[in-house]
């Protein structure tokens, strides 16, 4: 039995479904398959359940320390399965939307497989199309160290039933920060061991260590430029440090090491070519690159979001996606962000990247204890730092810890996309009191 349709989609995250609706929508007739659960990582095992954590940190830290806003509170707890609960109801409902989205969209419950180049098959049924997309995304990758079945990975985590009284995190990225900053606001006792000498290490280096220091005053214990060696079964973690043998035990160990594309089974014997991992595409409009003399001639096959390696960011997987239906982003312009406590985030050139490529720079900065907003909210740790080019004026890179940070770097984002001044974002009147007036704040 065969099935056409106008457009394949293998994957429901945020590139998938978002392809599919818009898709649809136009007058397409699309056939979107997921083997899991529709939104993929994304909502079901990343972004918006972590979220949902962070935001229960921030409200039990709020709590402690309400004395300081002039509250009296009762002793307060955390309520783990509670916690736990909320945020399973938020991504539940969160689903529900997605499935709503998807009203005029084919889904099909199940694993698709390439059959060839140009069909896809799916418990015993073939689907053509003019034009299939693969956005199977990512799964949490593990270090080949002896021990590496004892530890948990980040899905792990977001279903655990009880609250750990320690908690050692390997790998100090993202992923593994947010954690950090959330079970240390549960009262977890945390540590972070990182192999570079700094955590988050694709960040600004004067960000990144502002964090650090941060996050250490919270209670974090980070130990950076340090290799993790073994886990065991008991929870021990042996790791070098300057040259020393260490170990450090804890009651779970997440190995929080980043993530490696899932490729659909049959797409490399059907020809297409991979790169460290991820299915090899054409960076400009992410159609795959296959071997000599296998790429599909009735169909254009193409590769978007974590599978193909390039940006691993939901919001980067969906620009891509919907650029196959010639609704363009910029997409040399990706901000991102860590919802640590404090935030960080970034968009642009870091110092050491704008040095590098060979722009004579100046670095403007401000603080959040000099802002009003800030301090009445009672959050002034973190700073602001601008990259501007000092011939140009052009605004290259922003880069912020602090309340907000997420939002603030979104502003800059779309001075650097539409290439504006940097007095741009200092000619025009910023809201007072507000936590904006950090970036004309700058100098």
């Amino acid at each position: 039995m065969n099935r056409d349709f106008d457009l394949i989609i293998i994957g429901a995250g945020p590139g998938g479904y978002e392809l599919a609706a818009e898709a649809a929508a136009e007058g397409r007739k699309v056939v979107l398959f997921e083997r899991d659960l529709p939104g993929g990582t994304c909502l079901n095992r990343g972004c918006i359940p972590t979220k949902a954590l962070c935001r229960s940190a921030e409200v039990a830290v709020l709590t402690r320390e309400a004395s300081r806003f002039g509250i009296d509170t009762p002793t307060s707890t955390v309520n783990f399965p509670a916690v736990m609960a909320r945020k399973d109801s938020i991504v539940d409902g969160l689903r529900q939307g997605v499935m709503t989205l998807l009203k005029d969209v084919t889904v099909v419950q199940g694993e698709a497989r390439f059959v060839n180049a140009e069909t896809v098959e799916c418990d015993g049924v073939t689907f053509t199309a003019p034009t299939i997309v693969v956005a199977t995304g990512s799964r949490p990758a593990l270090l080949p160290i002896p021990g590496s079945e004892y530890t948990v990975t980040s899905n792990d985590m977001l279903s655990l039933q009880e609250l750990p009284g320690s908690l050692v995190i390997i790998g100090g990225g993202v992923i593994g920060m947010e954690f950090a900053s959330i079970f240390a606001a549960f009262g977890t006792k945390v540590t972070v061991i990182e192999n570079c000498k700094e955590i988050l290490p694709n960040f600004d280096a004067e960000i990144a260590k502002r964090l650090r220091m941060s996050l250490k005053r919270s209670g974090i214990e980070i130990i950076t430029d340090a290799a993790v060696t073994e886990v065991g079964a008991d929870g021990n973690v042996n790791y070098t440090s300057k040259n020393k043998q260490k170990s450090i035990k804890a009651d779970l160990v997440l190995m929080s090491t980043g993530r490696v594309p899932v490729v659909p089974e049959g797409l490399i014997e059907a020809g297409a070519t991979l790169s460290r991992r991820a299915i090899a595409v054409d960076p400009g409009t992410y159609e795959i690159i296959w071997e000599e003399g296998k790429a599909p001639t009735t169909a254009k096959v193409y590769a978007v979001g974590d599978v193909n390696g390039l940006c691993m960011l939901a919001h980067a997987a969906t620009a891509q996606a919907l650029s196959i239906l010639g609704k363009k982003r910029n997409q040399a312009v990706v901000p991102g962000a860590v919802f640590t406590m404090p935030e960080a985030a970034m968009v642009g050139l870091t110092e050491q990247s704008a040095i590098e490529s060979g722009h004579n720079i100046k670095v403007l900065r401000s603080t959040f204890a000099a802002n009003g907003k800030a301090t009445a909210m009672g959050e002034t740790t973190g700073m602001v730092k601008l990259i501007v080019d000092s011939d140009t004026d052009s605004l290259l890179g922003a880069h912020v810890v602090g309340p907000h940070a997420a939002d603030l770097v979104q502003e800059a984002a779309v001075l650097i996309a539409n290439r504006l001044p940097h007095s741009a974002l200092t000619t025009t009147i910023h809201i007072h009191p507000s936590v904006s007036e950090v970036l004309p704040a700058a100098r």
